[in-house]
């Protein structure tokens, strides 16, 4: 009789259980979130998010739930009704600093277009934002599906990538970004093996470091973004 193995879940259920934003302080509370931190191609993105105490929450969550037209319409409602900052690091940036660090700069770079100045800045994950200073920070893990301004920073920073790289795959046809957003489906990664990688695949990940090419980086050079 084979032996019951029993899988547990480091996230408990409170791990998971809404937060209140409007408890935090000083204000303004500005909810932060990054996408595309996964991609082979593309810049990483970020966005800041303040929203006034009337605003309808209704159906914001983790972007990830969202199909696009969804996705879409809520960022209308934010863009409408809320102060947004975006900000990105180019994959020259993210090949440079590292994934993480970019992140941390396309998420310093959302906060500064806010120009908030003061606030206490709620971010999606388990780390503060390195080198942000002048704000005080809350780290909430799975924030965008237990934070409002956590996930409505999540929708708006999809949307605004899903669109760059919608433009970019007008620039770079081979590749479908327009329906992976450069993330590392088959179809992706068979295009790159077919292909090879273009400037805006990031060369220190694997699955393009292998192919990547002294010319490409003399491309980049000339267009870094």
């Amino acid at each position: 009789m084979k032996a019951k193995i029993k899988v547990t879940s480091s996230i408990s259920p409170q791990d998971l259980e809404p937060i209140d934003w409007k408890q935090f302080a000083p204000s303004p509370i500005i909810g932060v979130d990054e996408v595309g931190r996964g991609c082979l191609a593309g810049p990483v993105f970020a966005a800041a998010v303040i929203l006034p105490d009337d605003f309808d929450c209704s159906g914001i969550t983790d972007s990830k739930l969202l199909s696009e037209s969804r996705r879409e319409k809520l960022a209308e409602r934010i863009y409408a009704h809320a102060e947004v900052g975006i900000g990105f690091a180019s994959v020259s940036e993210i090949d440079r600093l590292n994934i993480l660090q970019a992140s941390f700069l396309a998420m310093r770079r959302a906060i500064e277009n806010l120009q908030a100045g003061i606030g206490h800045v709620l971010v999606d994950g388990n780390q503060k934002i390195q080198g942000l200073d002048g704000f005080r920070q809350t780290t909430v893990i799975k924030g965008d599906l237990r934070v409002v301004p956590i996930g409505a920073a999540s929708i708006v920073a999809k949307v605004a990538r899903d669109t760059y790289m919608k433009k970019l795959a007008e620039k770079f046809p081979l590749y479908g970004f327009e329906k992976h957003k450069g993330y590392a489906s088959a179809s992706h990664t068979q295009a790159i093996q077919a292909n090879g990688p273009c400037v805006q695949h990031r060369s220190t990940f694997a699955g393009v470091r292998e192919l990547w090419t002294s010319t490409l980086d003399e491309e980049r050079a000339l267009d870094p973004f």
